[in-house]
This record gives structure tokens, C-alpha cells and sequence, in this order.
């Protein structure tokens, strides 16, 4: 639910009640006054309600309910059973930590469906609008380890280029974690990395400078 039209008795108490079903706060939205409404003679003859309009605001903090209810509900039509925790990193990133038993099957081949549910809930949440939120998708730690395994990784190959002076070549990666390469590695002096390929076999290859 986006918006809401509420009429109360009074335009406070008509943004009150549309904040609350909203669960938003004024920060959070848009008011529009479409009545302001009216006590009437002592109060009672001829008074007329207000009514106002509450639209959320397209924020980062939209964008990251949309992604959790979108989420929630992938999870329910795959009969899955987890728990959602959503952390607003800035602005422009949303990380969206999923936590449960026997989550392999969010995760796939070298988290292949969790980069493929990431990329659906991305767009949903983006769909709207207004600046574009990266969604990060986690399932029961996976990428954190992945990353930790990536960078040793990086650090590894890197070496092993420098040694023989002979440029190295990865296994094919999702842009994500070939991302954590040319990351992890941008600030060794001794070797250089880009990609090469077409997806999905595009790979990092890493450079000796001579």
C-alpha cells in the first residue's frame, strides 16, 4: 500500500490514522489536504469532515519495505520458511539478510539463485523510480563468506602472477564477485586486473606489471 485517503473529524486526526496504517512517520511522506473539513454550528449542524490523501515518499526507505514484501512473498509462493532482516546501509544500498533451516536451495550453484532472487527483488524495488537502490541479498552469511574466500583468493593468484610473470586467469564469475577481485586487488601495485569474456563465462584476469 502506497497511499491512503483518510476522513476523520479533523485533519490531525485524519494524518495521524493514515501515518499508522501507513506505519510511517510525516518524514516518510506526502499530505495533501483534500478537505479541510468543518465544526459547523456548535459543533454540530452542518459539520463536515476533513479528508486528506498520504502518499510515501519514493525513498530509500520505500524502496527497502517494497524489497522485504516482495521478498516475503517469493519466499511464501517457494514454500520457504525465513525470516527477513532489512538494514539500510546509505542511500543508495539496502542489504536484505535472509536467516533460516536448510536455505541451499535460496543460495543454488555458486549462488546462482540467490543472485538470480536478488536481481528480481532489485527490480521491483526500483520499478518505482527515483534513484536507483542497490539491493544486496544475503542468505544465512553466503556472500560474507564468499567474499572472505574471493579475497583470499585475489591475494593468492595475485602472487602467483607476480612470480612467474605470467598473467592469471579466474574461473568465470557473476560481476558481483569478479567486482571483489578488481576491488581486492586495485591497490597492489605489482598487478593490474580486468575481464574478459561474455556472460556468463565473463572472468577477471589478472596482470604482472612489468
Amino acid at each position: 500500500m502506497r497511499s491512503v485517503e483518510i476522513i476523520a473529524r479533523s485533519v490531525e486526526e485524519a494524518v495521524e490514522e493514515g501515518l499508522e496504517k501507513l506505519g510511517a512517520t510525516r518524514d516518510d511522506v506526502d499530505i495533501t489536504v483534500l478537505d479541510e473539513g468543518n465544526k459547523g454550528l456548535f459543533g454540530i449542524l452542518g459539520a463536515k469532515q476533513a479528508k486528506v490523501r498520504i502518499e510515501l515518499k519514493v525513498s530509500t526507505k520505500y524502496k527497502s519495505q517494497v524489497a522485504q514484501e516482495y521478498l516475503h512473498e517469493l519466499l511464501r509462493l517457494m514454500q520457504v520458511s525465513a525470516d527477513i532482516h532489512g538494514e539500510i546501509i546509505d542511500e543508495d544500498n539496502v542489504r536484505l539478510a535472509v536467516y533460516g533451516d536448510n536455505l541451499g536451495l535460496l543460495i543454488g550453484r555458486r549462488g546462482q539463485t540467490l543472485d538470480a532472487l536478488q536481481y528480481l527483488v532489485s527490480t521491483v524495488a526500483n520499478r518505482e523510480g527515483s534513484n536507483w537502490v542497490r539491493i544486496i541479498m544475503d542468505v544465512e552469511g553466503y556472500r560474507s563468506r564468499r567474499e572472505y574466500t574471493l579475497k583470499s583468493l585475489a591475494q593468492r593468484l595475485a602472487a602467483k602472477a607476480i612470480d612467474s610473470g605470467r598473467r592469471v586467469a579466474l574461473d568465470p564469475m557473476t560481476a558481483l564477485e569478479r567486482r571483489i577481485i578488481h576491488t581486492e586487488l586495485q591497490a597492489n601495485p605489482d598487478v593490474e586486473t580486468h575481464s574478459e569474456g561474455r556472460e556468463p563465462y565473463r572472468r577477471v584476469i589478472i596482470v604482472p606489471k612489468k
